[in-house]
């Protein structure tokens, strides 16, 4: 890879700045596809190069894409929750379509595209809350909420491309991804800050897979070096009851862990009620319905495909949660 041009979409964020990092430790001449009102913090110092489009504008990826041998394909609209669900829905697929499709018109050599764990459920006959693997596919009417929808709807777009018109796409279904530069930060970010200035006084019983985002860049790049064709992987990895979750942020920032379960169903209304104000500001509540249902089941997944076919490795999760506070303390999002 040394030397290769390889182009990033999403690099502004969080998994694609990691993966952009990843790829220059390579020596990899790494050109990013950056919105120009997207924050470029994450990008700083970190000598790419930057081509300003959008992932739904098929010229500007094309443009962006030019002589690049690779493409990983990270960007998403990212969010659980909006004023139009559809926007999130268009978004993913109008971009993602955009994305493969000036890929395949430049001749990019091979493509890792970043689908979700949200695109997957218990394979069939499986107890609910086993650990799900990339046999278990949901379909756009068993996702939950407008995101999984599109991140379903994405992915089902690069396996048609890629078995029908010879797309050289890979795969990549990442869990949770904690650690540095959660410059937005995300919605497991947001958790983290929450619990470390002691303001998540109960949870509910459910669970995460936790991942360190830099594991999750090394875990591209091996898709990149191994992933056949077509084929998905899950890059995860430890399944994690949130009251752990919970119980570990405290015990690094020194505050007692939350001892209240509470139940799911009083939640609702509360949940109603916050979407309902989140029409009015603008502002993403901080409890949906969408969010509840989802957690009516553990999200807790198996890597064991990428373990064995690419030799992917994740750290422990808590080295996640302890380098995201850190950087977290340090930007000024925790005291």
């Amino acid at each position: 890879m040394q030397g290769d041009r390889v182009l990033v979409t999403g690099a502004s964020g969080f998994v694609g700045s990691a993966v952009a990092r990843a790829l220059k430790a390579r020596g990899a001449e790494v050109v990013v596809l950056a919105r120009p009102t997207s924050p470029k913090g994450n990008l700083e110092g970190l000598g790419v190069e930057i081509s300003y489009g959008d992932m739904t504008d098929q010229a500007s990826v094309a443009l962006a894409a030019r002589g690049a041998r690779y493409l990983f394909h990270v960007a998403a609209d990212y969010r659980i929750w909006a004023r139009d669900p559809e926007e999130i829905v268009r978004a993913n697929r109008v971009g993602t379509a955009a994305v493969m499709q000036a890929a395949k018109t430049v001749g990019v050599e091979k493509i890792v595209y970043t689908s979700s764990v949200a695109t997957l459920g218990p394979a069939p006959g499986a107890d609910k809350d086993a650990p799900a693997d990339e046999t278990g596919a949901l379909t756009e009417q068993t996702a939950v909420g407008a995101y999984k929808r599109s991140k379903v709807i994405a992915e089902r777009i690069v396996e048609r491309m890629a078995a029908e018109d010879g797309l050289p796409a890979v795969i990549v279904n990442p869990s949770t991804p904690i650690g540095p530069r959660d410059i937005k930060p995300t919605p497991t970010g947001r958790i983290i800050v929450e619990a470390a200035a002691g303001h998540t006084p109960a949870f509910i019983d459910t669970g995460l897979n936790l991942v360190h985002v830099d594991d999750v860049a090394q875990g591209h790049l091996l898709a990149l070096d191994k992933g056949r064709i077509g084929e998905r992987y899950i890059l995860g990895g430890q399944d994690v009851e949130l009251s752990r979750f919970f119980a570990d942020i405290a015990h690094m920032v020194g505050r007692k862990p939350p001892r209240v379960k509470l139940p799911r169903g009083p939640l609702y209304p509360l949940a109603a009620m916050f979407e309902a104000v989140a029409q009015i500001t603008g502002k993403e509540p901080m409890l949906t319905v969408d969010a509840l249902n989802m957690a009516k089941r553990k999200m807790f997944y198996s890597s064991t495909k990428a373990e064995r076919e690419l030799g992917y490795v994740a750290r422990p999760y808590v080295e996640g949660i302890r380098d995201a506070l850190v950087w977290f303390r340090e930007h000024g999002y925790v005291k």
